[in-house]
This record gives structure tokens, C-alpha cells and sequence, in this order.
């Protein structure tokens, strides 16, 4: 067994054991708070509850991390490298643990095996980002006779980070790995829907690094990051939402002119051309639609499917769809867990209804639910109009839309005119036409025959309604430094 593994479960006995979501330089903070029941989507059930931070938290977490922000910036990028590389190895060793896994399921309702993946994912982008560091730190330019022009960067300074329920580790992750990399410190609010398991994360991540480097606060956002938008000595801000409470954060942050990175909403497009194979079309959809039970940015919203093997692939799609049983995310034999915020189940419903009755069908059978939890059955929709909202909205969940068409410019239109821009997909054989298509698409990043595009060392971000800025590889890293550049005369 790993030795690491024991480390593990013991930290997430403690992050337990203090029963707060308030965590400054290396810290727990529990006494004198304000608590909040959490409960579970398993059971709907109150499992546990949790202090929650207010105006001086905040404050003392942005005092932590300006303080520590002096050393951390000054250490070398090397060092700062193997601190990443050591949380890193921790959660590789995490994956093949119970405890953090089956928590994150019980706060968001993903089955255990994709939250020990999303751990996995985790230590990846710790990996990336300390080897980029190492390897961009100074440039020198001799193209000018007589001056050297020598470029360093800087890191951008405290940077707050501000994170969803749906991967409660492995956005943070993604965020404070680049952020970390690059010589900053953060504040960290997690969602009140998973703090326990981002919690865990900041934990991990105080065994490695000086105090205060991270530090996290959960609270209402009118308390913490108000607060934190309008301190003087914040420089960066990661947000990953909605577009509606990206706009407000954008609109705080504007008046400083602060760097901003904001992975937004999106409604994907998924493309079905007429030469794709339909049962291989129909296993990608399965990964891009039920992944993460439909809570993903990045899932397949607009399915849109050529009308030569639309009624293969549709029938294709259903039997694919009718195996999967909604259960528990604990047990081996699920495959989609319940939703993660208790009201989605109706909200899902209404989508439903509302497509029906401008003329949809639902094609899937009924499976049987769970009594008790926030359960959604998978649900395939065909003639769907195009006004429907579960086609022209984020769906985030496992509803799927099929439309047809006869002529794929027409599937290309439908998508730009929702004016979001994350994700997209495409499946067809004749990949020289599929790639002309995914070029057409108003998207950051998009699978061709695939339901897992992403990759830690590329960029991932979106354009119009789905943000700005980057995550991923050396353009994520640019994202929270700041580039001097010193010229030398006489060199």
C-alpha cells in the first residue's frame, strides 16, 4: 500500500473532525462562526454541517496570503515546482482511497469512481504547471545592436479564486496549480453545496506549502468576496459559473482593471454527420451528455444529427441510454448519481415539459428512481424545436435534445446564435470534415469522436457568453503573471 494513502485518510479525518469550511494560513477557524447544514443529494438527508466565515475572515484570509505572498513570490521557480510536484503525489495516492472519493460523492452526487478521477485530473494539473514554471521564468533578446532586452515575469499577486460545486477539486485545482506556479497566493471560495471536499484540497495543499500561500473562506458572497474584489492588494481573479454571476463579478472587478479569467455557462453542440458511425456516435454522446450526471460546462447541450442515420443513431442512443441505472453514486452499478442542488430535479422536469408541449417527444423509457435524493431520470427528447429552452439554455443535466438536419450550416447557425462559446463536438468518419466543421464551431475547445476533449497542458476557456481568459498549459500560467521587460544598453 501506498504510505501515502494513510496520510490521506487521516487528513480528511481531520478536515471532518473540524467541521469548518474557514481555513487560514494552515489553519482551521471554527469557534464563534456562523454554521450551515449540509446535506447530502444521496439521501437529501442533513449529514454533517459547517462553519461558515463572514467580513473578517475574509479580510484575514487576503492579510495571509499578501504576507505569504512575499516569500512565495521570492522563492525560485524550481522550489515552487516541487511543492506542486509533492501535492501532486498525494493525490495520485488519494485515488486509491475511499474516503475523499465517496466525499465528494456524497456532496455532489457523482459517482465515486469519477470523483477518484477527478482526483487523478487533479494531480495532473499540479504536474503541468510545475513544469511549465521551470521551464519559463527569463527570456533574453540580443536583435537590437549594442541592447540586450531581457523579459521576467512576475507573478500578478493575491488572486482569488472562485469555484463551483460540480468538480469541487479539480477547478481549485486547476486554478491554484497555474496560480501557485506562477508565484502567487490565493483566497479560495468554494460552493456551499461541496465545500468539505475543496476543503480537503486546501488542507493537502498546507502540508506542503508555507501557511497562508492558500487560504479559504466560505461564506456569502456579499461577505467575502465583495471584500475581496475591492481590496487593493488583489490581483487576479478566477471565476468559473454561471454567465449571470460571472457578469457580476466581471463588473467589480472592472473599475481596478484586475486580471480576470471566467469560465462561463456553455451549450455545446454536439454534430453528428452524415457519414459518422451512429453506435459509435451514440457511446460518445453517452460520455459528453451523462458524464458527471449532465453537471459539466463543457456537456453536450444542442445534439444536432444528420438526417441520413438520425433514426440509427437515435435508436442507437436510447438502448445505450436505457442501460443506465440512476441509483446511489456509492455503488459500483450506477451510472448517474442524483443532482447536486435539490431544486434540480424540478427545474429538469420543467425543461421536460416545456419541450413536449411545443411539440417534442421522449423517446427513453421511465427507469425507476430513488425515493429519497435528488434524482433525474435520463430522459431522450427528438423533434424538439428550436426555441425550446433545452435547446437554446445550459441544460446541466441528463436531458438530451436531439434535432436533425439536412444541411449542416443550419446546425452550425442554430449553435452561434445561442452566443456561447465553450465546447463543442463533432463525430464523422472523414475527419478532414469533421475538423472543417469543428473549425466552424463558436467554441474553445471541441472533440472530434471523442466525449473527453480536455487536456491539462492545452488552453480551455471560452469565448462570447462562455468568458474570457484561459486554464491550461503555459496560456493558463500567462494568466496570473505580469512581463517586465528591462532593456540594456551597452550589453
Amino acid at each position: 500500500m501506498n504510505p501515502r494513502t494513510s496520510v490521506i485518510d487521516q487528513l480528511v479525518a481531520d478536515v471532518l473532525a473540524a467541521s469548518t469550511s474557514v481555513r487560514i494560513a494552515g489553519e482551521a477557524r471554527a469557534d464563534g462562526l456562523r454554521r450551515m447544514s449540509l446535506r447530502s443529494p444521496i439521501d437529501g438527508e442533513v449529514w454533517s454541517d459547517t462553519a461558515v466565515g463572514g467580513e473578517a475572515e475574509a479580510a484575514a484570509a487576503m492579510t495571509a496570503a499578501a504576507h505569504a505572498g512575499r516569500t512565495w513570490a521570492a522563492t525560485p521557480p524550481s522550489a515552487r515546482a516541487d511543492g506542486l510536484r509533492r501535492i501532486a503525489d498525494d493525490l495520485d495516492a488519494a485515488t486509491t482511497t475511499t474516503s475523499w472519493p465517496e466525499l465528494i460523492s456524497r456532496e455532489t452526487g457523482k459517482r465515486v469512481a469519477e470523483s477518484a478521477a477527478e482526483l487523478g485530473l487533479s494531480a495532473v494539473y499540479f504536474r503541468v504547471f510545475a513544469d511549465l514554471v521551470e521551464k519559463q521564468d527569463s527570456e533574453r533578446f540580443d536583435a537590437v545592436a549594442g541592447h540586450a532586452h531581457i523579459v521576467e515575469a512576475e507573478p500578478a499577486g493575491v488572486v482569488a479564486v472562485l469555484t463551483p460545486w460540480n468538480f469541487p477539486v479539480s477547478i481549485p485545482a486547476r486554478k491554484l496549480a497555474a496560480a501557485l506556479a506562477a508565484g502567487c497566493t490565493a483566497v479560495v471560495k468554494p460552493s456551499e453545496l461541496a465545500p468539505v471536499s475543496s476543503l480537503v484540497l486546501s488542507a493537502l495543499i498546507d502540508r506542503h506549502l508555507p501557511a497562508g500561500v492558500v487560504n479559504t473562506v466560505l461564506g456569502d458572497p456579499s461577505d467575502v468576496v465583495e471584500p475581496w474584489l475591492a481590496d487593493s492588494r488583489l490581483g487576479a481573479v478566477s471565476f468559473t459559473g454561471s454567465t449571470r454571476v460571472g457578469r457580476i463579478v466581471a463588473a467589480a472587478a472592472a473599475p481596478r482593471f484586475l486580471r480576470t479569467v471566467m469560465e462561463l455557462g456553455g451549450c455545446a453542440p454536439f454534430i453528428v454527420l452524415a457519414d459518422a458511425d451512429p453506435e459509435q456516435a451514440a457511446q460518445t454522446l453517452m460520455v459528453a451528455k451523462y458524464r458527471n450526471n449532465g453537471q459539466s460546462c463543457i456537456a453536450a447541450n444542442q445534439i444536432f444529427v444528420a438526417q441520413e442515420v438520425a433514426a440509427d443513431f437515435v435508436d442507437a442512443f436510447v438502448a445505450a441510454t436505457a442501460t443506465v441505472s440512476v441509483g446511489n453514486p456509492l455503488d459500483d452499478g450506477t451510472g448517474l448519481g442524483p443532482m447536486a442542488p435539490a431544486g434540480d430535479p424540478a427545474r429538469l422536469s420543467g425543461l421536460v415539459d416545456e419541450a413536449v408541449a411545443g411539440g417534442a417527444r421522449i423517446v427513453s423509457d421511465a427507469v425507476p428512481l430513488p425515493v429519497r435524493g435528488h434524482y433525474v431520470a435520463p430522459t431522450v427528447l427528438v423533434d424538439v424545436p428550436a426555441s425550446a429552452a433545452v435547446v437554446t439554455e445550459e441544460i446541466f443535466g441528463p436531458i438530451a435534445a436531439i434535432r436533425t438536419f439536412a444541411d449542416v450550416d443550419s446546425a452550425v447557425a442554430e449553435h452561434r446564435d445561442t452566443g456561447y462559446g465553450l465546447a463543442g463536438y463533432v463525430c464523422g468518419t472523414d475527419l478532414d470534415a469533421a475538423g472543417a466543421v469543428a473549425r466552424r464551431l463558436r467554441a474553445g475547445i471541441v472533440g472530434i469522436n471523442t466525449g473527453t476533449p480536455n487536456y491539462p497542458g492545452a488552453p480551455f476557456g471560452g469565448t462570447g457568453m462562455s468568458g474570457i481568459g484561459y486554464e491550461g498549459g503555459r496560456w493558463g500560467l500567462d494568466e496570473f503573471r505580469h512581463y517586465r521587460t528591462t532593456a540594456v544598453g551597452g550589453a
